[in-house]
């Protein structure tokens, strides 16, 4: 890879993943967000992405299916030169077809420690199954949901009284630490 991967990030909403990414770019790590991309058009990241200067293509699947979809997001990521795809509180499955055009260089931060607590709730579910500590990871897109290579993880301890909503604060927390780390480790391996 070059000097500076060319990374481009997709996201569903708020793109706080997507900024932690951005602001360890800013600080020297060895990639540039070449373009932030969403399936929802009114995501907040994206109003933030833009505000900063960032290349961003926004595009729903409602009305053109996702066959169509997945081909104008892959053209806009290859129109834009990227390298490597992180997804980042992206929250629609990617078909067989576009993981495969993108086989290992796709990574997902993920809000459990895989392989416990795949899917969605996972905090919800690490609290109703008593866990003592809970996590993130960053894996690569496999076909599998949530099956990739695991590349990192960050342990967060579930405290007493913790709900889902106050483990996931300290997860996401973490989240913004690990993924640029791994990240940087990835595009320069």
């Amino acid at each position: 890879m070059s000097s500076k991967a060319r990374v481009g990030v997709l996201i569903s909403g708020r793109g706080s993943n997507m900024m932690a990414l951005a602001d360890a770019a800013a600080r020297g790590a060895p990639y540039e967000l070449a373009l932030v991309a969403s399936d929802r058009p009114e995501a907040a990241g994206l109003a933030w992405a833009r505000e900063q200067g960032l290349a961003t293509f926004a595009l729903s699947p409602r009305g053109i299916g996702k066959a169509a979809y997945e081909e104008a997001m892959d053209a806009a990521l290859r129109g834009a030169a990227v390298e490597v795809i992180a997804l980042a509180g992206y929250m629609r499955l990617l078909s067989d077809a576009f993981v495969a055009r993108w086989r290992g260089r796709i990574l997902n931060i993920h809000p459990s420690l895989l392989p416990k607590y795949k899917g969605l709730d996972t905090h919800g579910r690490a609290i109703a199954a008593g866990d003592m500590v809970a996590g993130c990871s960053v894996h690569l897109v496999t076909e599998e949901l949530d099956g990739g290579e695991v590349l990192g993880q960050a342990e967060v301890p579930v405290l007493p009284g913790d709900d889902a909503e106050t483990l996931a604060a300290r997860v996401l927390a973490r989240e913004h630490e690990l993924y640029p780390q791994v990240l940087s480790r990835f595009v320069t391996r």
